[in-house]
């Protein structure tokens, strides 16, 4: 299952497909690698289909719009081919409808990746890997875990302060004076908890020997096996057989040049 991968490893086994696809600018790489990630995604992990639609679907939007707007204004080393159609001023050929079409099923494959990271990545597990595995800073890792804790505590403490707000009869601010009265009052209450819980965390912390040493040792323990490196093969063969397939069959382009 992609949810016991280890954090790093999974992550750069996302963003490596992403970055080496942001090269394509064909329809067939990007479209044929996303089909892929949609069938590790729905094989290979438990995220409900519904859950996935929920996220996804705010993607299918962002890369309408990318894709609608790039066709309209490609530059013009990617925008030959015969006219399609004219909207006003403007023209659609096949070279521009295929570069809007590749940088849509680039985005796609962006967000697929992302989700299928997000959805399936413990961020405690992911801290404790990129601490262990990618050697960064403990005071930098546990920082960043104590602030991602405080997000729900901080929501949890502003509904209390919106309903008790409400109790005492004031009205929801209207027009952007009120709106920025409304953002003091709930916004220096909401830093001066936060201060206080960031000092009683660093005492903790601190009463119990951390230090900030990087040669400590850790309770949970994580480790890259073969499973890992086996995910990793996975994705990165899954992108390079693409390549080699759009290739052949003469649709791979990178930066408008045709490989075919």
């Amino acid at each position: 299952m992609v949810s016991s991968i280890n954090p790093s490893l999974k992550m750069f086994t996302v963003l490596i497909p992403g970055i080496v696809l942001g090269l394509t600018y064909d329809v067939f790489t990007p479209l044929v690698y996303l089909m892929f990630i949609l069938v590790v995604t729905f094989t290979m992990t438990t995220i409900p289909l519904l859950r996935w639609l929920k996220f996804f679907s705010p993607f299918l939007l962002i890369a309408a719009g990318f894709a609608w707007m790039t066709m309209l204004y490609t530059n013009q080393a990617f925008s030959g081919g015969e006219v399609i159609f004219r909207l006003w001023m403007l023209e659609v050929t096949t070279g521009s409808l295929q570069t809007g079409l590749s940088v849509g099923f680039r985005s796609l494959c962006f967000g697929a990746l992302s989700l299928m990271f997000i959805l399936t990545t413990d961020s405690t597990k992911l801290m404790l890997s990129l601490m262990q595995q990618c050697k960064l800073p403990p005071k930098l890792t546990y920082g960043i875990l104590a602030g991602y804790r405080f997000l729900p505590i901080f929501r949890h403490e502003l509904k209390i302060l919106q309903q008790a707000h409400r109790i005492r009869g004031v009205a929801r601010a209207r027009g952007i004076k009120g709106r920025v009265n409304q953002f003091q009052r709930y916004a220096i209450p909401l830093l001066a908890n936060g201060i206080r819980k960031a000092e009683r965390v660093a005492i903790a912390m601190e009463s119990k020997g951390f230090t900030g040493d990087p040669d400590r040792t850790h309770y949970h323990k994580m480790i890259v096996g073969k499973r890992d490196w086996l995910f990793f093969t996975l994705m990165i063969g899954a992108l390079i057989t693409v390549f080699v397939l759009s290739y052949h069959l003469g649709y791979l382009e990178i930066f408008g040049r045709s490989f075919g």
